[in-house]
């Protein structure tokens, strides 16, 4: 409890300023990286779909100066054809390939397009799996992605690290480079100076001393992981670490490793939120994937954060970036998008995470005020959710489509299924069979959320997924008695849209009514469509979508109550007039409809001087049908020419008097 009430506060602190970035920081900070690292290399996807990579154990000595890493490759793959002759991996031309082994016995290859086609003898039948070793080395450069491998430094000293995402990982070690093949475990060994810490994913197995100089360090992941979400992150880095008890008792550690000079009583204060955040992503969402490894910090040179498996690289602690690389771990790291046109399923989920840490940890108030400022952003995205160029970085991680959008379309999902199916939707999807610690598509994410809900929803993937833009409404509503009975009519059109023609979406409508409250679902599934409401009780006013659950914009709205128009209220001239200092003023509220029937509006009657100011208020209350007479008393007021108007509803009309003195 006092790790949630001093998070609280110190969330609360950050709010403001949080919820005024239209951009995500790890959005942001890969919109920056991209143009500075991104070449016109062809992007080799989505690898070779002749075989199904295994395992993958990175062997490899890395020295800051000369810029250098060389060691080998282990790999086993399983073919998935027959007479399989051979394969390819992919790996920049700027590392060198030395040779290629299966076991004692060298094989032939060609290195060239950024490919190592690598001949087999024998050849492979279906299902037959081989364990192959790539010997190679170089400067592992930054060809593509957001800086794949990069010698930086810190405070006057070295650090190192990797981030892969989305086509980097075959920058600095040769793989199927394609999230579609996920491996079944991996392993990183590091050979580096005594200088290093290093971390990566998984386990940390310990560390061999080589030489005076020289210690291998030894990670091991035991789950299934995708080649970019490989990762390391090597300095001298300190380490802060909380044992956090899992669900069942069992204890895991959450392991931050810091910059030394970054290590304040401040930024500790920033790392300790993570606890609290995992426990409620594990309430929301299930068990920590990966309880049985590690969750954790490493520190590097980048702006952003970067949600590699079990270690997420953060180049900033702020709440909302420590909530959207942990989500990842569900998000992204459990289930991954099977390609990079379906990112959302990664970057939309991480992101619609953050809100659900203001809505539960600060208030549903946050929340709301969270979903308008996204949506702000995501108005201004520009082409479908789903990735049309897969070959442009800067659209693959657009802020506004695969983060702020894609989130605002889970918000809006939320509404259509209701709280429970949405977040059973969540934990079945992460738990499927089929998905879980694999890959998934749009298809699949729809696939469970109608089987959840017992929704159709194709209609809502196919506008909000692979169509552009968000609806337009002019809304029109007005009000009349009938046959004893309050009648609302509303007309909903929308503005023409390419792809699709408008948007099907249902749309709650609140009614505020004499005897309360009434909330209405309409489907709108017309560009001009009308809607009849019959009520029991007197509307005093209409709301559409009142809880902002539609990325929207209204163009107009207007709404007309014609029980009182002209004719059936009538307001009389004052007697005595001219007065001093009081005189009567009357009005009256004709019968409306049934006899049975009292209606209730609200009336004011109210006293202006000759300049419009305001000098009393005479009524102002709900009013049913009948004669009402009101005595002015005028004798702190000086003489001269006043008004008074009567205002109900649609009704208003002014009379003039006058004061002698």
């Amino acid at each position: 409890m006092k790790r949630i009430i001093l998070f609280l506060i110190s969330f609360v602190l950050l709010s403001s300023t949080l919820l005024s970035q239209n951009i995500h920081q790890c959005a942001a900070a890969k919109q920056i990286n991209f143009q500075k690292v991104m070449n016109a290399k062809e992007i080799n996807y989505p690898g070779d779909s002749n075989i199904d990579v295994n395992y993958y154990k990175i062997d490899v000595t890395i020295t800051y100066d000369p810029k250098y890493l060389e060691g080998k490759l282990s790999t086993v793959i399983t073919s998935l054809s027959d007479n399989l002759q051979e394969f390819y991996f992919d790996l920049a031309d700027h590392m060198q390939v030395d040779s290629v082994k299966n076991g004692d016995a060298k094989l032939s290859f060609n290195h060239t397009d950024e490919k190592v086609v690598v001949q087999l003898k024998p050849s492979l039948n279906s299902g037959e799996k081989i364990s192959i070793e790539f010997y190679y080395k170089g400067n592992p450069q930054s060809g593509s992605g957001f800086g794949s491998f990069a010698f930086g430094s810190h405070n006057g000293l070295p650090v190192i690290w990797s981030l892969s995402e989305p086509y980097g990982a075959s920058d600095w070690f040769p793989c199927k480079d394609t999230p579609a093949d996920k491996v079944d475990s991996s392993d990183v060994w590091i050979t580096c100076d005594v200088f290093y810490s290093v971390v990566s994913n998984g386990k940390f197995m310990g560390k061999d001393k080589i030489s005076s100089s020289l210690f291998r360090h030894k990670w091991k992941n035991s789950y299934p992981i995708a080649q970019y979400l490989i990762s390391i992150a090597m300095t001298n880095y300190e380490l802060y670490s909380h044992e956090y008890e899992l669900p069942g008792g069992s204890l895991m550690n959450i392991d931050h490793y810091n910059y030394p000079e970054k290590l304040t009583s401040s930024r500790k204060s920033q790392l300790d939120k993570t606890v609290p955040i995992m426990d409620l992503f594990i309430d929301l969402f299930g068990n920590y994937p990966f309880e049985n490894e590690k969750y954790g910090h490493a520190e590097f040179g980048w702006p952003g954060g970067m949600e590699h498996q079990t270690i997420s690289s953060m180049g900033s602690f702020t709440s909302d970036i420590i909530a959207h690389e942990l989500a990842h771990q569900w998000f992204g790291d459990k289930v991954t998008c099977a390609d990079w046109h379906h990112i959302w399923l990664n970057e939309g989920f991480a992101c619609y995470a953050e809100s659900l840490v203001y809505e539960n940890i600060i208030g549903k108030d946050e929340y709301d005020v969270w979903i308008a400022g996204v949506m702000n952003s995501a108005k201004r995205a520009e082409g479908s959710i789903y990735v049309q160029d897969i070959s442009s970085v800067s659209q693959i991680f657009d802020s506004r489509r695969s983060y702020d959008k894609a989130a605002i379309v889970l918000h809006m999902l939320r509404g259509i299924v209701g709280d429970e199916n949405f977040f059973a939707t969540l934990k079945t999807y992460l738990n499927d069979p089929q998905l879980s610690y694999n890959v998934a598509t749009t298809e699949d994410f729809q696939e469970i959320a109608e089987q959840v809900s017992g929704i159709d929803l194709e209609y809502f993937f196919q506008e909000w997924i692979y169509g552009e833009n968000y609806p337009h409404y002019t809304v029109d509503w007005n009000t009349n008695f009938v046959s004893g009975n309050w009648v609302i009519n509303l007309t909903v059109m929308q503005s023409n849209n390419t792809n699709p023609d408008f948007f099907k979406m249902p749309i709650d409508i609140k009614i505020n009514t004499s005897a309360g409250d009434t909330l209405i679902t309409i489907f709108n599934d017309e560009q001009t469509q009308e809607f009849e409401f019959i009520l029991d009780a007197f509307p005093l006013s209409l709301s559409f979508d009142p809880e902002n659950e539609i990325l929207k914009d209204i163009n107009s709205f207007t709404g007309v109550n014609d029980i009182y128009a002209p004719g059936r209220i009538l307001l009389h001239q004052n007697y005595p007039n001219p007065f001093n200092p009081t005189t009567k003023i009357k009005f009256s509220i004709a019968n409306v409809g049934d006899e049975n029937i009292r209606p209730l509006q609200t009336v004011k009657l109210i006293i202006y001087d000759i300049l419009g100011r305001e000098v009393a208020t005479l009524v102002n209350k709900h009013l049913t049908r009948g004669e009402y007479e009101v005595e002015f008393n005028a004798e702190d007021l000086s003489s001269g020419v006043y008004c008074y108007r009567l205002e109900a509803g649609s009704f208003s009309q002014i009379k003039k008097m006058i004061l002698l003195r």
